[in-house]
């Protein structure tokens, strides 16, 4: 019988500052950004799952907007030091987790085939990492106070 995980995405407010004080910097002194680099936008924060659990199947994604808008996850290929690793644009992984909820529904909804395939992924780098990072983008309304995300696992028995 397997049991279940469910991983609420905890935002990394250190390492959200860290990404804004380099955008914001660069911005100050009228500088470019390297080639490639992903600067960190003001909607967007940066979140973290530390998996307790290494041997998972991907169940499902448990969203929650309390109001009408856009929240986009994406994943971060590696293992990210951003003290020593700017984020590039290459490290970002596809496909996203793209959830929102129109002013007229009541739930949420998702690209179906692209969340299944990025929870799958993510089951996967879980193998080998015990902490996996995450741009959380909050668009069209959405107040990231008011956000709840979380992804659900099946633990996989080893035999």
């Amino acid at each position: 019988m397997a049991s279940h995980l469910e991983l609420a995405f905890r935002e990394d407010a250190q390492l959200t500052e860290v990404m804004r004080v380099r955008a914001e910097s660069i911005h100050q002194r009228g500088q470019k950004r390297q080639e490639g680099e992903r600067l960190l936008q003001t909607h967007e924060a940066v979140y973290r799952l530390d998996f307790s659990q290494q041997s998972l199947r991907f169940s499902g994604w448990n969203v929650r907007l309390s109001a009408p808008g856009k929240l986009t996850i994406t994943g971060i290929s590696q293992l990210w030091t951003p003290d020593l690793t700017y984020l590039m644009n290459r490290q970002l992984l596809e496909p996203a987790g793209l959830f929102w909820r129109s002013p007229e529904g009541a739930s949420v909804q998702c690209y179906e085939a692209d969340s299944q395939e990025f929870g799958e992924r993510i089951a996967e780098l879980a193998k080998i990492r015990k902490v996996m990072y995450f741009l959380l983008s909050f668009d069209d309304g959405v107040d990231r106070g008011k956000v709840e995300s979380s992804i659900a696992f099946k633990v996989v028995q080893k035999k």
